[in-house]
């Protein structure tokens, strides 16, 4: 059967186990080039829309689901079974779940995690989400790399089961705004400042501020094991409002969509770096601080999303199994060595994963460092910002 609610119940090992199952409703995902994978209905029953993207992780769907980079689009898990080790308290990356839908082969009938406080199934519930499972995602995965992310829907409940309705379906899906239009970081940023600090912080800073374009949870924690205060700001922020936190270092965060929409982001940076205040990028941030610089980005085929993508670091040959989620660039013909050097190389395509600035305390790195969810092997990238803040 499918799995549609739960009942966990700590057993004398301490693990969540037993699970309440009942026959869930017929669901279909429908892309704008007419294709239609059926399944069954996980979550909520309705419809939701959004750009469909494949995550290649085997763990991490709580971070992932959380992950405001992923707003107003819908999750493909590559990995065949998600959900079984729960929901916890702790791994969050925002306070609600991002993404517009979620798609995985097979939900978890078991749960079993002593860090486990509800399911998956629970979770999705909770937050209104509408998911599907039974979809052959190899399938959907192959389709998705050889014609890139497009617009889809998720339609779960048995109204949407009528053959007739195809048509109607597809329309709906097709009519429905790019994402480009949709201003996700604006949906996504914090809306007044707030500071952060963390009773065990090494306060090798005194603050650090951080421009909020969809920044996760982990990277916050991250940035005040070394900052006696981290300050967030809005997307939006003025020079002046920075400036006036007097800050060690500015980190532009990671976030959701095309850069190259962000213009007030892009001209706030190149004023930054005027400044020759010391800053760092991640994933979108690493854009906005490239097209400040001249860079110009483009948008790839299918993305990178998943813990398992190689990159290697170009002044030693390291290579870090990286932590990634972006669907934007910075093309290698346009890139401007006259100010920027390249420091990290993706393995598996070649793309620019890494820059810093040849006159400036500028460093960014496309991946996500803070490895949430993820491989630790770049960690160290966080500690190398810090001592660029501690020279100036």
């Amino acid at each position: 059967p499918f799995h549609s609610n739960s009942n966990l119940i700590r057993n004398d090992k301490g693990l969540y186990s037993r699970v309440r199952t009942s026959q869930s409703e017929y669901a279909c995902l429908v892309l704008e080039d007419g294709s239609i994978f059926e399944g069954k209905a996980v979550g909520q029953s309705g419809q939701t829309f959004g750009e469909i993207v494949f995550n290649t992780s085997a763990t991490g769907y709580q971070e992932i689901l959380t992950d405001p980079s992923y707003k107003f689009q819908i999750v493909l898990m590559t990995y065949p079974e998600i959900g079984n080790y729960g929901i916890n308290s702790d791994d969050f990356e925002s306070k609600t779940i991002q993404a517009a839908g979620f798609v995985v082969s097979r939900l978890s009938p078991f749960t079993s995690s002593w860090r486990a406080e509800f399911s998956l199934i629970e979770f999705l519930n909770k937050n209104n989400i509408i998911a599907i499972q039974g979809v052959d995602t190899r399938a959907l995965t192959v389709l998705i790399r050889n014609k890139g992310a497009m617009k889809a829907g998720i339609f779960a409940g048995n109204q949407f089961a009528s053959l007739s309705q195809r048509g109607k379906l597809l329309e709906s899906v097709r009519l429905q705004p790019d994402i480009k239009a949709m201003s996700p970081v604006t949906a996504v940023t914090v809306k007044a400042p707030y500071a952060f600090t963390r009773k065990d912080s090494k306060k090798q800073l005194k603050t650090l501020v951080v421009i909020d374009l969809g920044v996760k949870s982990s990277i916050i924690y991250y940035l005040a094991e070394f900052a006696e205060t981290v300050i967030i700001l809005p997307a939006l922020s003025s020079l002046e409002m920075i400036l006036s936190y007097t800050p060690q270092g500015v980190l532009f965060s990671n976030g959701p969509g095309d850069p190259a929409v962000l213009t007030e982001t892009i001209t706030l940076a190149q004023k930054l770096i005027e400044k020759t205040v010391p800053i760092f990028g991640i994933c979108l941030g690493h854009q906005i601080l490239g097209l400040a610089c001249g860079a110009k980005m483009s948008k790839m085929q299918f993305g990178h999303h998943g813990g398992n993508h190689p990159v290697k670091e170009v002044s030693t040959g390291r290579v870090f199994i990286t932590s990634q989620n972006h669907g934007y660039h910075a093309d290698f013909d346009t890139f401007p060595e006259n100010l920027l050097e390249i420091t990290h190389i993706n393995l598996n395509d070649g793309s620019i994963e890494g820059f810093k600035h040849k006159n400036a305390p500028v460093m960014s790195v496309q991946f996500h460092p803070e490895a949430s969810p993820g491989p630790q092997d770049a960690n160290e990238i966080f500690e190398m910002f810090i001592q660029v803040c501690n020279f100036r």
